[in-house]
């Protein structure tokens, strides 16, 4: 059947990037806004050897999770891929995701099923990237995420999961660019949020002239963002005032103030990040006698909230710049009990004197490689109990079944933490326990 022709098919599952899966002729065929349980019509565009990808042409059976996209522009911007879905039947699939992946690669599956924990559906992202460029035949400038499958920036003048006080940051930056002598020379802003302090860090290929400045401060002033340029590499940024007052958060049941700079680290959604730790301190259960290691421990996001519960915590992080301001924040938060330290977890054998040590608990959050390089060092350490922080099933998943098969833990509990709603990111948590 030709590429153009339009095809009915049962939506039977859905992917982890968020399209559903129809069958045809044994073929799985990927159709991007299509729920599983719906019938739909589609056109196949593009066929490989192990699937086809195809576009929604209509849903003739809709699905009773189906809803009706808040944003205007979904289905063109890349931002979102979930929106048409209900966020109760998003936190489902993310779940069976999560325990799939355990299953399938992990060979493990926990003990229980932690509830899945969520927070606002919208206008949640404190930290973004947002895409910005001069179209010539357009005549005016973009600004915005990627579109769909596409690398051009989408036209949007709004986004309904940027923090509020930046939902008309894209039609408010392509205004403020077009009208720039560099707007030409302008690929991206980084967006950060603080609980206070809010910052828009430009990425500016040629300096600015005055009238560039004057309008980049009165843009300052109308949007309540601290305005920093990026020349060339992060340590290029500067502010474009020096009297700035620091960005930071709050977190944890006694609350510790966390200060980190526009481009660094943070966790994207503020009431989800709070929730995490808390369930970080709840399923690790420390005592006043424990001594805590947290392994990729960035600002010392969890490692200070951990350290007021223990005798000591003990942090490592691969980006010095990073340990350098947990440090700093532990100074002023007055928490004396925390340590951090510089190491690249990914290769043990060149890490410090920490590794030999012992420790009650472990905390673990990786980027999406995950952890399995330093897994070797649980014999070492023998912690009661570990608890791992994910934004990859997959990785998680195998290094579940690491610490399971190879170290003699077993898995108490693992669920979803809905830190992206209406995206096909899976963010989750699981706890261990040493077996007697």
């Amino acid at each position: 059947m030709s590429l153009d022709a339009i095809q009915e098919a049962d939506i039977v599952d859905l992917a982890h990037d968020g399209r559903g899966i129809a069958r045809i002729n044994g073929k799985a065929v990927f159709v991007a806004g299509a729920l599983p349980g719906e019938k739909v019509r589609l056109r196949v565009f593009k066929r490989r050897r192990q699937m086809d990808e195809a576009g929604l042409v209509d849903v003739l059976v809709a699905s009773p999770d189906r809803v009706t996209p808040v944003c205007a522009h979904f289905g063109v911007c890349g931002g979102c891929s979930l929106q048409h879905m209900s966020p109760a039947a998003q936190l489902a699939a993310k779940q069976r995701q999560l325990l799939d992946s355990l299953a399938r690669i992990g060979r493990v599956n926990p003990e229980t099923v932690l509830p899945a924990v969520s927070g606002p559906h919208w206008a949640y992202r404190r930290r973004a990237r947002i895409g910005v460029k001069y179209v010539h035949k357009k005549a005016r400038v973009l600004a915005g995420f990627r579109e769909r499958e596409k690398p051009y920036i989408a036209d949007i003048q709004r986004c309904e999961i940027l923090s509020a006080p930046f939902a008309m940051l894209p039609q408010d930056l392509a205004c403020l660019v077009e009208n720039l002598s560099i707007r030409e020379e302008i690929p991206q802003v980084e967006v950060a949020l603080g609980d206070q302090h809010h910052a828009l860090v430009f990425r500016v290929m040629a300096t600015p002239d005055a009238a560039d400045l004057e309008k980049l401060q009165a843009f300052s002033v109308k949007v309540g963002a601290q305005i920093f340029l990026q020349s060339a590499g992060l340590d290029s940024i500067r502010p474009l005032r020096n009297d700035y007052p620091p960005l930071y958060y709050r977190v944890g049941a006694i609350s510790t103030t966390i200060e980190f700079g526009p481009v660094d680290f943070i966790q994207i959604n503020r009431e989800i990040n709070f929730a995490l730790v808390a369930s970080v301190e709840s399923l690790l259960q420390p005592s006043p006698k424990d001594v805590i290691l947290d392994l990729f421990c960035g600002l010392g996001n969890f490692t200070l909230p951990l350290a007021r519960r223990a005798s000591q915590a003990v942090g490592v992080e691969g980006d010095a710049g990073l340990v350098q301001k947990a440090g700093i924040n532990a100074a002023h938060n007055g928490i004396g009990n925390a340590s951090f330290y510089t190491d690249n977890l990914f290769e043990p054998a060149t890490c410090g004197n920490w590794v030999t040590q012992r420790y009650d608990l472990v905390l673990l959050d990786p980027p999406r490689a995950g952890a399995m390089e330093i897994l070797g060092h649980m014999s070492q350490w023998r912690p009661r109990r570990v608890v791992y922080i994910s934004c990859h099933p997959g990785s998680l998943a195998r290094d579940a079944g690491i610490l399971v098969e190879t170290h003699g833990f077993k898995l108490l509990g693992a669920g979803v933490m809905d830190m992206f709603p209406h995206t096909a990111h899976v963010e989750s948590i699981a706890v261990f326990e040493a077996r007697a």
